[in-house]
C-alpha cells in the first residue's frame, strides 16, 4: 500500500513539474493585439446578431404565423 501511495505521489509531482515547465514556454499576446482582436470579435457578433434579427423580421413578414 505504501509503494502504491509513493508511486502516485511521484506521478503527481512529475505531472506538476511538467506543467510548470510548459507554462514557461507560453508566449502571451501583446495587450494591443488582445484589444484589437476583442473589438473584432464583438463587432462580428454584433453584425451577425443584426443579420439574424433582420432575417427573422423578413420571415415573420413573409410566412404566415402558425398557431399551435
Amino acid at each position: 500500500m505504501n509503494d502504491n501511495f509513493q508511486n502516485t505521489k511521484n506521478a503527481i509531482l512529475t505531472y506538476f513539474r511538467g506543467v510548470r515547465t510548459e507554462w514557461g514556454k507560453i508566449t502571451w499576446p501583446e495587450k494591443n493585439q488582445v484589444i484589437v482582436e476583442t473589438f473584432f470579435v464583438v463587432a462580428i457578433v454584433f453584425v451577425f446578431t443584426v443579420f439574424i434579427y433582420l432575417v427573422d423580421i423578413l420571415f415573420n413578414a413573409i410566412l404566415p404565423h402558425a398557431h399551435m
